[in-house]
Order: C-alpha cells, then structure tokens, then sequence
C-alpha cells in the first residue's frame, strides 16, 4: 500500500537534528489510506519509524494512548522529544529571554533586506525560460521603443505571483508596474481574471495596433491550479487563447507572449503564430517577479532557464486516464507514456527545453567510445550471449569514465549555460527512450568557451530498471547527447 506521509529533515551545520511530517501525514494514514485500524497506532508506528514532530494535532491527542495500549514504549518518546529539544537549545531558547537571543527578534526588517530583495529578483531571472524568439523581437531596446501595448489578466499580477504555500513579501513588484517605469506603456487587461469567461478585445487590440512592441501576460493563478483543484484541460483557461490572438493579430510590431503558471500549458496556437515573436515562461516568480520579466524582455538579463516538465497537446489529457500511473507507453491501449523518458507523442515544448539571447555551441573534448565490464571467469555472460549485467553483481564496482564537453558562446552578451547530458540507453527492458544523466550550469561572457566534465558511474547512470524491477545495465550500444550533439558508447562485457 502506499502511504503518503512527506518527512522532511531539518539539517544544521550539516547535522541532521529532527524529522517532521507534512502538514496532517498522520492523520492521513488513519483517516484517508486506512494504514492503521486505529489513530494510535498511526502515532505508534509512525514515531517508530523515526518521526520527531507532527505537523498537525494526532501525536499531541494520540501518543498517550498508543503509550497506554503498550504499542509504543517511552523511550521512543524520549529520542523524538530530545531530537526536539536539542535544536530549541541550538536556537537558544533556554539562554535566558529569547528577545535578546540572536533568532529572538528577527522580523521584516531582517527579511526585507536590499541584499534579500535583489536574491528574490535574482532567483525570479533565472527561473525564467525563454521558449521561442524570433529573429529581431526580443530583447526589445528601451531607447527606440516609444509606446509599449501591455495586455492579459496577469499583466498586473502581484499576489499571483508567488504561488501557493508563500511567505509575506516584503513588496510586488509587478509586470506592468516595472514595464512603465521603464517605456511609455498603455494598458488593457484583456480578462478580468485568469477565468476569462469574456475577453474585452476593442481596448486590447487597439492600444496593440499602435505600439512599436506587446507585452501579453497571461497563465494561470491559484484559481486554476493549486492543492484540491484539478485541471480538466491544459489549453489557457477561458477566452485567454482568443485575446492572445486576436491581440496579436492586430499588433504593429513583435508580440512577446509571457505565461505565468505553475504547470503546463498547450500554448501550440502561439508557437506556430508568426506573429508572436517570442514566448517566455516564467512561473510563479515571486515578489520582484515584475521586474524580472521586465529585466528579460529588455535585455538586462540574459535568460538560461530550462523547463522542468514536458508540455503536451491538449490530446494527451484525453489519452492518459489520471488513474494510469504506468510510466511507459501501451501501443495496445493508445496510452503514450509519462515524461520525457517514455512519452513518445509530440509536444509543445519538452522538458530541458529553454534558449537564450546568445548562440551555444557544443563540442566532444573527451569521451570513450568503448568502455569494457570486466566480468569473472566463470561468469554466465562469458559463454552466452547477455543483454544486460545485474547492478547487484561485483563487477560494478567502481567502474566510471569522465566526459569532457567544450562549451562556447558565440554571441556578444554573456549569458549563463545550462549543459545537461542525456542518454539513450540500447531497446532492452522497454528501457526509457531519453534520461538525463546530468547536468551543469556555467557562465560564459560573450565570445568566450568553458569546458564541463562530467563524471559518469557505469552501474549507476547507465543502468535502467528491468520488467521485474532489478536495476540493469544494458550491454550495446548507448548514445550520449548535449543539445544537437551525439556520442556512440559501446558497452561491452
């Protein structure tokens, strides 16, 4: 059965000190998943387990009472309270009045730093993932841009944009708010909300037909995705694709399409529009996310972001019961698979996916293209022929190789690089068809190159996982490959 309880281990100075639930895991075990018969036993078998504090009320009401039935002894109790207790004396909770300790008195002003706010506009650029740009759209130049068109629900967005499980923010810093402050802006929200039940086009199309540039922000919010709301298509929600549309249609100049969510979207209509010139994804970007989509769109940044997940046609929702957890495709059924390792239908974008205002270039510096296993002379792969070696087996042991790839920007801006190195691992065990075995981030000025290495375990990354779960390492051919660049591997016994 499986049982959802999130740990999370709280760590200082590289010292673990407590485990702790997600918010009501233990509850959940009794109430949801009917793991245990009763509430104490989910307290019993979840502080045995090795859970120090419950974030919820069941180890508070029920730990007594499990206690008490004899299905847990006190000295477990006394190892979570001590975990507990000993990072409360690390805090300095018991050094006298906790005001005067140096964790006793934090508050904004120790948040709301000018270091603290640039790390929130930092980490908000680097998040942001520039999917498609057409030849001279972005980045837009501030000096010869005279009136900018901004457009769309999230063109204003403050509280949207810091997602779900959020802190206070020190300040929004929105799109449009940043955007004016930079060029002569004229504004139409297009949708009332992200619902978009009716798209007000006359304004929107209007003040884009008159600009040299537009700006549509659009997406989701809350409303759309979050914890208890589920999705029932991956198109833009409500009348969003025909405001995007119909607003770039109408547009002077290059049209850059923004879109702030959290999963998603089929955005196919965009991407295949030669109107718009430029799609970014940004998100939920957080409180300077304003400023910088802004600091990207005018060149201020160079974008290096790569998309975490793949974004399917909207036909996938129809092909993939949500009740199909199963990774890999089933021609039988139509079903096309999970992620990038095993989808094996077309995508909008796909995961990795992400450019940036300079041209890269990759190149092979060093890599084997035969790496040999040694095996034992009685071994069955000796005498017969194997498709794969079990991890299990001695032979794995300490068996690697490096790989060294050449990295060059070939532009003038300098730009950050992402190298992420894949592999395709031979067609045994319906292996999946694509699996990231690394990657590397690295700085690059512009006109400059850098070198990566990677360290590749044979047993570890190269292997997959068989029919009945044992991990494999196929014998064969494999293929590794950054970007637009291949490199045969032979794996031999």
């Amino acid at each position: 059965m499986f049982v959802n309880v999130v740990l999370i281990v709280i760590c200082m100075c590289g010292v673990c000190r407590y485990i702790v639930s997600d918010c009501d895991s233990v509850e959940v075990l009794f109430k949801d998943q009917h793991y245990t018969k009763t509430p104490e036993e989910a307290a019993a078998q979840t502080i045995l387990a090795g859970l120090d504090l419950n974030c919820g009320n069941y180890l508070g009401q029920y730990t007594e009472g499990a206690v008490k039935q004899g299905l847990l002894d006190e000295a477990s109790i006394n190892n979570a309270v001590s975990n507990n207790f000993a990072t409360l004396m690390r805090l300095g909770f018991f050094d006298g009045d906790p005001s005067k300790q140096p964790y006793g008195n934090l508050g904004p002003k120790d948040v709301c730093t000018s270091e603290n706010r640039e790390l929130a506009r930092e980490a908000a650029r680097q998040g942001i993932v520039l999917l498609k740009n057409s030849p001279g759209s972005l980045p837009l130049n501030a000096k010869t841009i005279k009136s900018l068109a901004v457009i769309g629900p999230n063109a204003n967005a403050t509280r949207v944009m810091i997602g779900n499980y959020e802190g206070i923010p020190c300040n929004y810093i929105s799109p449009l708010q940043t955007l004016t402050a930079l060029v002569p802006t004229s504004y139409a929200a297009g949708c009332p909300n992200v619902q978009c039940a009716n798209a007000e086009l006359d304004d929107a199309t209007q003040i884009a037909a008159s600009a040299d540039a537009t700006v549509i922000i659009v997406g989701a919010s809350l409303a759309i995705e979050a914890e208890s709301l589920d999705r029932i298509n991956i198109l833009l929600p409500g009348q969003q694709q025909l405001l995007v549309s119909e607003v770039a249609n109408a547009s002077k100049g290059p049209v850059i399409l923004v879109i702030m969510s959290g999963g998603g979207m089929d955005v196919s209509f965009a991407k295949s529009n030669d109107k718009i010139t430029s799609i970014l994804w940004v998100g939920y970007p957080g409180e300077a996310g304003g400023a910088a989509i802004a600091d990207v769109i005018f060149g201020f940044y160079n974008p290096s972001g790569r998309l975490p997940m793949t974004w399917y046609p909207q036909s996938y929702v129809n092909k993939v019961p949500m009740t199909n957890m199963n990774m890999r495709a089933d021609p039988a059924t139509g079903y096309p698979g999970r992620t990038y390792r095993f989808y094996k239908g077309e995508t909008v974008f796909s995961f990795g996916d992400g450019i940036s205002f300079s041209s890269i270039e990759h190149k092979i510096v060093k890599a084997p293209q035969l790496v040999s296993v040694p095996l034992a002379e009685d071994h069955e792969c000796r005498s017969s022929e194997c498709m794969s070696l079990d991890v299990a087996d001695e032979h794995c042991q300490n068996l690697a190789f490096d790989i060294h790839l050449g990295v060059k920007n070939t532009g003038k801006m300098s730009t950050s690089h992402v190298v992420l190195l894949f592999f395709t691992p031979p067609d045994v065990h319906n292996a999946p068809q694509k699996h990231l075995l690394g990657f590397e981030k690295v700085h690059l000025p512009g006109k400059s190159e850098a070198q990566v290495r990677f360290k590749v375990d044979v047993c570890k990354d190269l292997s997959v996982v068989d029919e009945l779960g044992n991990r494999k390492v196929p014998l064969g051919q494999h293929l590794l490959h950054v970007g637009n660049l291949k490199h045969p591997l032979s794996l031999r016994v």
